[in-house]
């Protein structure tokens, strides 16, 4: 079953991105045996929830089902798919994917009382935003808009996938060197810093999409020096 939802991903994900439909076969030599790498596990020592499980017919004993207790889903790819232009040996890509994951990423799409987790990352974000912007904030706010639901899905895949390549992997060089994903709270207030003279003008929802929609201009550690190091 995990199989098929890979292959989903890879038809609906990797292959229809300009960036990397070119590493179709890295994704499925990568994500293929981690579904089934019971190392994998280890995360949830720190998660509020448990692995899934199956009962297999006529058994009353439960299974943890897929072995590595993770259920591949729409974006997943993106997690991997920046680290095949750093390295072209499978081996290599796995096991970098692997502890990224097992260290970072699983605290994107899954609850946790973490302070790296997603629910915190929101959080941090709204705060950041109305201290360094709150123009921006309450401008968003007099119409209804919420400033979490348009960055929610850079939280959750690192902003893979919304970066050019090589600025997604500046960023997690960065999450590597502060040992935090709190960083990408900081990058997406950076953001709206950046776009301010737009966002300041748009009266609806989708004005506000059309303002954020695309990031591949973006540069990384200048933005971050701009919201870290100026007051």
């Amino acid at each position: 079953m995990t199989d098929q939802l890979i292959c989903k991903e890879v038809q609906l994900t990797a292959s229809n991105d300009d960036m990397h439909f070119v590493f179709c076969d890295y994704t499925y030599q990568i994500l293929l045996p981690f579904t089934r790498d019971q190392t994998v596990l280890s995360h949830f020592k720190t998660m509020l929830g448990s692995p899934p499980r199956i009962i297999i017919k006529n058994s009353k004993e439960t299974y943890i089902y897929p072995p590595s207790g993770v259920i591949p889903f729409h974006g997943f790819s993106m997690y991997m798919l920046p680290l095949c232009y750093l390295y072209d040996d499978p081996v290599t890509l796995y096991v970098t994917f692997r502890q990224l994951y097992i260290r970072y990423f699983y605290k994107l799409h899954t609850i946790s009382d973490e302070n790296s987790g997603i629910l915190c990352l929101c959080l941090l974000f709204e705060r950041l935003l109305q201290t360094k912007e709150p123009e921006i904030f309450f401008h968003l706010k007099s119409f209804g808009a919420q400033p979490v639901r348009f960055i929610f899905k850079w939280l959750v895949r690192a902003f893979s996938g919304f970066l050019a390549p090589d600025q997604v992997l500046l960023l997690w060089d960065r999450i590597l060197g502060f040992d935090s994903l709190e960083i990408l709270s900081v990058l997406a207030v950076a953001i709206f810093s950046y776009r301010r003279t737009n966002l300041l003008l748009v009266k609806t929802n989708a004005d506000v999409e059309a303002v954020l929609a695309d990031l591949t201009s973006i540069r990384v550690i200048s933005l971050l020096q701009m919201v870290m190091f100026t007051n």
